[in-house]
């Protein structure tokens, strides 16, 4: 029906906030409504990609405390990170154990990362999109994005059906990066393991977390403009569920117009609209994607 197709094809929500705070609340908020209403257990396993970065940090705080009052639990929780850099020590696994898994009831076998440190790397990358098909795929990918508007380590000219690779990182991303190695850039890895933007394209949901001034270019790119491979975060116009979240110093490059549309909505309204829809438009969400108009 017509309805279904208009339905369907208006799936790419921006939520806009007050800032980077309420960004985390929100965020982590949706994401347990997310595997509370999923209801997993040990037969049924919530899958959950999971990016690091300076912008998720606040989202895991508060995900944390939900946990500590009982809100929620990552017992049948089962996780996949974004990417890690290539011969490092410590890294993005110590970034994850440090500041999320080890203050949640995770079991460890079931938070999957890539290992930088393998002996075969590109075997890695293959076990790691088989670990995840095996999974059943993945019900929400959680994202951010980088001035660029890359996301994981998919830079500008990435192919937008990319899976997960071994990446030669560019010079923009090593400096960018070079603030979690003490400014210096000559510590920065020059290589890691990415999913590719095809790998999170698959995933069920999608839920990107932008915040400052410094991203705002990339949001444009990402909302107002067409899909293109320089810019892969707006790749997730085409996703079926996306979710981008962002705080107003983000929204500096966007037009007053698109503004003034996407904050119709209100983010508290929405959270509950996105996780408990009427049955009558469920049941039109439910049809087939390539059912005629």
């Amino acid at each position: 029906t017509r309805l279904s197709c208009v339905l369907l094809s208006h799936t790419m929500r921006l939520v806009i906030l007050e800032d980077s705070n309420k960004v985390a609340e929100w965020s982590a908020k949706y994401v347990l409504k997310r595997i509370n209403d999923f209801k997993p257990g040990p037969d049924k396993y919530f899958v959950l990609g999971l990016p690091t970065g300076g912008t998720p940090l606040g989202m895991y705080k508060k995900l944390i405390e939900f946990h500590n009052a009982g809100k929620i639990s990552f017992k049948f929780v089962k996780t996949f990170n974004m990417d890690e850099y290539v011969d490092h020590p410590e890294s993005y696994h110590f970034y994850m154990w440090n500041n999320f898994f080890k203050h949640i009831d995770i079991d460890p076998r079931n938070a999957h990362l890539l290992n930088g440190n393998a002996p075969d790397l590109e075997k890695e990358c293959e076990g790691f999109e088989r670990k995840i098909s095996e999974a059943g795929g993945i019900n929400l990918f959680v994202g951010g994005i980088g001035p660029d508007g890359h996301i994981a380590f998919n830079e500008p000219g990435s192919s937008l059906v990319s899976r997960t690779r071994v990446k030669t990182l560019a010079q923009d991303t090593l400096e960018a990066n070079a603030r979690f190695f003490g400014n210096d850039i000559s510590k920065v890895p020059k290589q890691a393991l990415t999913v590719g933007v095809g790998t999170v394209m698959d995933a069920e949901e999608v839920m990107i977390l932008i915040t400052g001034t410094h991203k705002a270019f990339a949001l444009y790119k990402a909302i107002e403009e067409g899909v293109n491979h320089m810019w892969t975060v707006s790749a997730f116009q085409q996703h079926r569920h996306t979710i981008m979240i962002c705080d107003e110093d983000a929204t500096l490059e966007l037009r007053v117009k698109t503004v003034k549309y996407f904050k119709r909505t209100n983010p508290l309204d929405m959270l509950a609209w996105t996780t408990k829809k009427p049955s009558w438009l469920q049941n039109v969400l439910n049809r087939r994607v390539g059912q005629p108009c």
